[in-house]
Protein backbone atom coordinates (compact mmCIF):
# COMPACT_ATOMS: atom_id res chain seq x y z
CA UNK A 1 0.00 0.00 0.00
CA UNK A 2 1.54 3.87 -1.32
CA UNK A 3 2.54 5.36 2.32
CA UNK A 4 1.57 8.85 0.78
CA UNK A 5 -1.36 10.44 1.83
CA UNK A 6 -4.12 10.01 0.09
CA UNK A 7 -6.68 12.38 -0.69
CA UNK A 8 -8.91 9.86 -3.64
CA UNK A 9 -8.94 6.45 -4.28
CA UNK A 10 -11.47 5.74 -6.91
CA UNK A 11 -12.37 4.78 -10.81
CA UNK A 12 -12.23 6.17 -13.69
CA UNK A 13 -14.85 4.51 -16.46
CA UNK A 14 -13.52 5.26 -20.11
CA UNK A 15 -15.06 5.70 -23.31
CA UNK A 16 -15.45 1.71 -23.65
CA UNK A 17 -16.68 1.24 -20.49
CA UNK A 18 -13.23 0.03 -18.48
CA UNK A 19 -12.98 0.83 -14.67
CA UNK A 20 -9.61 2.49 -14.11
CA UNK A 21 -8.68 2.58 -10.50
CA UNK A 22 -6.55 5.95 -9.29
CA UNK A 23 -5.37 7.15 -6.61
CA UNK A 24 -4.24 10.65 -5.69
CA UNK A 25 -2.89 13.29 -3.11
CA UNK A 26 -5.29 16.38 -3.92
CA UNK A 27 -8.79 16.82 -4.08
CA UNK A 28 -8.67 19.99 -6.98
CA UNK A 29 -5.60 20.31 -9.43
CA UNK A 30 -3.63 22.91 -8.63
CA UNK A 31 -1.85 23.84 -12.04
CA UNK A 32 0.10 26.53 -10.27
CA UNK A 33 1.83 23.31 -8.41
CA UNK A 34 3.73 19.95 -10.42
CA UNK A 35 2.30 16.98 -10.67
CA UNK A 36 3.55 13.68 -10.72
CA UNK A 37 1.95 10.80 -12.62
CA UNK A 38 3.65 7.28 -11.81
CA UNK A 39 3.86 4.37 -14.17
CA UNK A 40 5.05 0.73 -13.70
CA UNK A 41 6.52 -1.79 -15.35
CA UNK A 42 5.54 -5.08 -17.16
CA UNK A 43 3.21 -6.72 -14.35
CA UNK A 44 4.44 -4.72 -11.64
CA UNK A 45 2.53 -2.44 -9.56
CA UNK A 46 2.82 0.95 -7.90
CA UNK A 47 4.87 -0.79 -4.96
CA UNK A 48 7.92 -0.28 -7.24
CA UNK A 49 7.38 3.82 -6.72
CA UNK A 50 6.43 3.43 -2.45
CA UNK A 51 9.88 5.33 -2.09
CA UNK A 52 9.37 8.03 -4.26
CA UNK A 53 5.73 9.01 -3.78
CA UNK A 54 6.03 8.71 0.59
CA UNK A 55 8.89 10.90 -0.51
CA UNK A 56 7.50 13.93 -3.21
CA UNK A 57 4.01 13.73 -1.10
CA UNK A 58 5.90 14.86 1.87
CA UNK A 59 7.50 17.74 -0.79
CA UNK A 60 4.11 19.41 -1.47
CA UNK A 61 3.83 17.39 -5.08
CA UNK A 62 0.61 16.63 -6.51
CA UNK A 63 0.80 12.77 -6.86
CA UNK A 64 -1.38 10.71 -9.31
CA UNK A 65 -0.93 6.32 -9.26
CA UNK A 66 -3.20 3.99 -11.05
CA UNK A 67 -3.50 0.89 -12.58
CA UNK A 68 -3.74 0.47 -16.07
CA UNK A 69 -6.48 -1.75 -17.57
CA UNK A 70 -6.32 -5.03 -17.12
CA UNK A 71 -4.31 -5.17 -13.84
CA UNK A 72 -5.08 -5.12 -10.54
CA UNK A 73 -8.06 -3.11 -9.34
CA UNK A 74 -8.93 -2.05 -12.91
CA UNK A 75 -11.07 -4.15 -15.24
CA UNK A 76 -9.84 -4.92 -18.70
CA UNK A 77 -8.28 -8.31 -18.26
CA UNK A 78 -11.34 -9.91 -20.41
CA UNK A 79 -9.93 -8.18 -23.41
CA UNK A 80 -6.24 -8.36 -22.94
CA UNK A 81 -6.18 -7.50 -26.73
CA UNK A 82 -7.17 -3.51 -26.07
CA UNK A 83 -4.08 -3.53 -23.98
CA UNK A 84 -1.31 -1.86 -26.15
CA UNK A 85 0.65 1.14 -25.50
CA UNK A 86 -1.54 3.27 -27.46
CA UNK A 87 -4.85 2.86 -25.32
CA UNK A 88 -2.59 2.79 -22.43
CA UNK A 89 -1.81 6.41 -22.86
CA UNK A 90 -5.36 7.74 -24.31
CA UNK A 91 -6.80 5.91 -20.77
CA UNK A 92 -4.05 8.07 -18.72
CA UNK A 93 -4.50 11.26 -20.90
CA UNK A 94 -8.44 10.75 -20.41
CA UNK A 95 -7.89 10.13 -16.57
CA UNK A 96 -5.70 13.16 -16.36
CA UNK A 97 -8.49 15.08 -18.01
CA UNK A 98 -10.76 13.88 -15.51
CA UNK A 99 -8.81 14.52 -12.84
CA UNK A 100 -8.22 17.96 -14.08
CA UNK A 101 -4.39 17.57 -15.02
CA UNK A 102 -3.44 19.84 -17.87
CA UNK A 103 0.50 19.11 -17.66
CA UNK A 104 2.14 16.46 -15.46
CA UNK A 105 5.51 15.10 -14.81
CA UNK A 106 5.36 11.30 -16.51
CA UNK A 107 7.87 8.87 -14.36
CA UNK A 108 8.22 5.58 -15.64
CA UNK A 109 10.46 2.68 -14.40
CA UNK A 110 10.66 -0.57 -17.09
CA UNK A 111 7.71 -0.85 -19.73
CA UNK A 112 6.81 2.56 -17.81
CA UNK A 113 9.29 3.77 -20.29
CA UNK A 114 7.55 2.71 -22.60
CA UNK A 115 4.19 3.74 -21.76
CA UNK A 116 5.64 7.27 -20.92
CA UNK A 117 7.18 7.76 -24.73
CA UNK A 118 4.01 6.92 -26.45
CA UNK A 119 2.38 9.49 -23.93
CA UNK A 120 5.29 12.05 -25.46
CA UNK A 121 4.33 11.12 -28.86
CA UNK A 122 0.66 11.07 -28.80
CA UNK A 123 -0.16 14.09 -25.88
CA UNK A 124 3.10 16.08 -26.07
CA UNK A 125 0.73 18.78 -24.94
CA UNK A 126 0.49 17.07 -21.67
CA UNK A 127 3.73 15.63 -20.76
CA UNK A 128 5.49 18.30 -19.35
CA UNK A 129 8.33 16.28 -18.87
CA UNK A 130 9.58 12.82 -18.52
CA UNK A 131 11.59 10.66 -15.97
CA UNK A 132 12.78 7.17 -17.55
CA UNK A 133 14.29 4.62 -15.00
CA UNK A 134 15.73 1.24 -16.79
CA UNK A 135 13.98 1.04 -19.68
CA UNK A 136 14.31 0.67 -23.41
CA UNK A 137 12.79 1.61 -26.88
CA UNK A 138 13.93 -1.17 -28.35
CA UNK A 139 12.58 -4.17 -28.73
CA UNK A 140 12.38 -6.19 -25.70
CA UNK A 141 13.07 -9.71 -27.07
CA UNK A 142 15.99 -8.65 -29.02
CA UNK A 143 17.84 -6.70 -26.09
CA UNK A 144 16.55 -8.42 -22.67
CA UNK A 145 19.34 -9.57 -20.47
CA UNK A 146 21.69 -8.58 -22.69
CA UNK A 147 21.10 -10.89 -25.83
CA UNK A 148 18.18 -12.37 -27.86
CA UNK A 149 17.44 -15.75 -25.79
CA UNK A 150 13.76 -14.17 -25.19
CA UNK A 151 13.43 -14.38 -29.00
CA UNK A 152 13.60 -18.12 -28.46
CA UNK A 153 12.09 -18.46 -24.71
CA UNK A 154 8.55 -15.87 -25.54
CA UNK A 155 6.68 -18.17 -28.09
CA UNK A 156 7.75 -21.68 -26.48
CA UNK A 157 6.34 -20.04 -23.07
CA UNK A 158 3.72 -18.78 -24.82
CA UNK A 159 3.16 -22.07 -26.88
CA UNK A 160 2.95 -23.94 -23.06
CA UNK A 161 0.10 -21.42 -22.11
CA UNK A 162 -2.20 -22.02 -25.33
CA UNK A 163 -1.81 -25.88 -25.16
CA UNK A 164 -1.08 -26.52 -21.52
CA UNK A 165 -3.38 -23.19 -20.10
CA UNK A 166 -4.34 -24.97 -16.88
CA UNK A 167 -0.99 -26.42 -15.76
CA UNK A 168 0.80 -23.27 -17.35
CA UNK A 169 -1.51 -20.78 -15.21
CA UNK A 170 -1.57 -22.97 -12.23
CA UNK A 171 2.58 -22.56 -11.97
CA UNK A 172 2.10 -18.68 -12.89
CA UNK A 173 0.03 -18.25 -9.77
CA UNK A 174 1.65 -20.10 -7.37
CA UNK A 175 5.29 -18.96 -8.43
CA UNK A 176 5.68 -16.27 -5.73
CA UNK A 177 5.35 -19.05 -3.10
CA UNK A 178 8.38 -20.80 -4.29
CA UNK A 179 11.60 -19.92 -2.52
CA UNK A 180 14.21 -20.59 -5.69
CA UNK A 181 11.95 -18.25 -7.93
CA UNK A 182 12.12 -16.05 -5.24
CA UNK A 183 15.67 -15.98 -4.50
CA UNK A 184 16.32 -16.29 -8.54
CA UNK A 185 14.10 -12.68 -8.93
CA UNK A 186 15.58 -11.15 -5.90
CA UNK A 187 19.57 -11.94 -6.97
CA UNK A 188 18.56 -11.21 -10.82
CA UNK A 189 16.57 -8.57 -11.10
CA UNK A 190 16.97 -6.15 -7.30
CA UNK A 191 20.55 -5.63 -5.58
CA UNK A 192 19.85 -7.96 -2.92
CA UNK A 193 21.83 -6.30 -0.03
CA UNK A 194 19.75 -3.40 -0.59
CA UNK A 195 16.50 -4.96 -1.04
CA UNK A 196 14.29 -6.73 2.06
CA UNK A 197 12.98 -10.31 0.91
CA UNK A 198 9.24 -9.03 1.93
CA UNK A 199 9.65 -6.55 -1.21
CA UNK A 200 9.54 -9.49 -3.36
CA UNK A 201 7.44 -11.42 -1.72
CA UNK A 202 4.76 -8.67 -2.08
CA UNK A 203 6.27 -8.60 -5.47
CA UNK A 204 5.83 -11.92 -7.07
CA UNK A 205 2.32 -12.10 -5.13
CA UNK A 206 1.24 -9.13 -7.07
CA UNK A 207 2.39 -10.63 -10.27
CA UNK A 208 0.48 -13.91 -9.59
CA UNK A 209 -2.73 -11.98 -9.55
CA UNK A 210 -2.22 -10.97 -13.42
CA UNK A 211 -3.02 -13.54 -15.75
CA UNK A 212 0.08 -14.70 -17.97
CA UNK A 213 -2.09 -13.71 -21.20
CA UNK A 214 -1.64 -10.36 -19.66
CA UNK A 215 2.30 -10.79 -19.23
CA UNK A 216 2.75 -11.85 -23.12
CA UNK A 217 0.35 -9.16 -24.30
CA UNK A 218 2.46 -6.21 -22.99
CA UNK A 219 5.75 -8.15 -23.77
CA UNK A 220 4.47 -8.08 -27.72
CA UNK A 221 3.83 -4.55 -27.42
CA UNK A 222 7.26 -4.02 -25.96
CA UNK A 223 8.95 -5.97 -28.74
CA UNK A 224 6.55 -3.68 -31.59
CA UNK A 225 6.04 -0.41 -30.13
CA UNK A 226 7.14 1.71 -33.25
CA UNK A 227 8.12 4.73 -31.68
CA UNK A 228 12.26 5.14 -32.37
CA UNK A 229 11.57 7.51 -35.09
CA UNK A 230 9.93 10.09 -32.80
CA UNK A 231 12.36 10.50 -30.32
CA UNK A 232 14.52 13.01 -31.69
CA UNK A 233 10.95 15.07 -31.37
CA UNK A 234 10.10 15.02 -27.90
CA UNK A 235 11.72 18.22 -26.44
CA UNK A 236 10.60 18.30 -23.20
CA UNK A 237 13.00 17.91 -20.44
CA UNK A 238 13.67 13.87 -19.83
CA UNK A 239 16.17 12.38 -16.94
CA UNK A 240 17.20 8.79 -17.61
CA UNK A 241 18.12 6.90 -14.82
CA UNK A 242 19.73 3.60 -14.57
CA UNK A 243 21.60 0.97 -12.74
CA UNK A 244 24.96 -0.10 -13.46
CA UNK A 245 24.09 -4.03 -12.44
CA UNK A 246 21.30 -4.02 -14.57
CA UNK A 247 20.67 -7.35 -15.62
CA UNK A 248 17.47 -7.09 -17.41
CA UNK A 249 17.94 -3.90 -19.36
CA UNK A 250 21.60 -3.14 -19.72
CA UNK A 251 23.08 0.37 -19.54
CA UNK A 252 23.88 0.79 -23.09
CA UNK A 253 20.36 0.68 -24.09
CA UNK A 254 19.65 3.27 -21.87
CA UNK A 255 22.44 5.66 -22.66
CA UNK A 256 21.11 5.35 -26.62
CA UNK A 257 17.97 6.42 -25.34
CA UNK A 258 19.55 9.20 -23.90
CA UNK A 259 21.01 10.58 -26.40
CA UNK A 260 18.12 10.62 -29.08
CA UNK A 261 16.65 12.98 -26.57
CA UNK A 262 16.90 16.24 -27.27
CA UNK A 263 16.62 17.54 -23.80
CA UNK A 264 17.82 14.84 -21.69
CA UNK A 265 20.13 13.91 -18.77
CA UNK A 266 21.41 10.98 -17.22
CA UNK A 267 22.01 9.23 -13.87
CA UNK A 268 23.38 5.81 -13.30
CA UNK A 269 23.87 4.12 -9.92
CA UNK A 270 26.86 2.36 -9.37
CA UNK A 271 25.42 -0.44 -7.52
CA UNK A 272 22.10 -0.18 -9.05
CA UNK A 273 19.97 -2.95 -10.60
CA UNK A 274 16.91 -2.77 -12.74
CA UNK A 275 15.18 -1.62 -10.12
CA UNK A 276 17.41 1.50 -8.64
CA UNK A 277 14.55 3.61 -7.11
CA UNK A 278 14.13 0.52 -4.65
CA UNK A 279 17.77 -0.07 -4.08
CA UNK A 280 18.48 3.28 -3.35
CA UNK A 281 15.66 5.27 -2.63
CA UNK A 282 17.50 8.22 -0.94
CA UNK A 283 19.84 9.19 -3.98
CA UNK A 284 17.37 8.45 -6.67
CA UNK A 285 14.65 11.05 -5.20
CA UNK A 286 17.21 13.73 -4.48
CA UNK A 287 18.18 12.86 -7.99
CA UNK A 288 14.20 13.44 -9.30
CA UNK A 289 13.84 16.23 -6.90
CA UNK A 290 17.10 18.13 -8.39
CA UNK A 291 15.83 17.30 -12.28
CA UNK A 292 12.31 18.67 -11.30
CA UNK A 293 14.11 21.78 -9.60
CA UNK A 294 16.19 22.66 -12.29
CA UNK A 295 13.74 22.57 -14.87
CA UNK A 296 11.34 24.71 -12.93
CA UNK A 297 14.14 27.33 -12.58
CA UNK A 298 14.17 27.38 -16.14
CA UNK A 299 10.39 27.40 -16.99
Amino acid sequence: MNKFKITDANFFKTADNEQLFFVKNFTTFDPEKPVLVFNYGLVCSSLHWEFQTEYFDKLGFQILTHDYRGHFQSTGNQAVEKLTFEQMARDIRDLCEYTGIRRAWMLGHSMGVNVCLQLAKDFPELVQGMVLISGTFMPVKDVMFDSNIMEFIAPLARGALEKYPDVFNKIWTTSGKNPLIRQIIHATGFNRHRVAKEFIEIYLNRVSQLGAEVFFQLFNEMTCQNIAGCIERMKMPALVIGGHNDNVIPNHLQRTLANLLPNSQTYFLKDGSHVPQADYPELINERIALFLNQAASRA
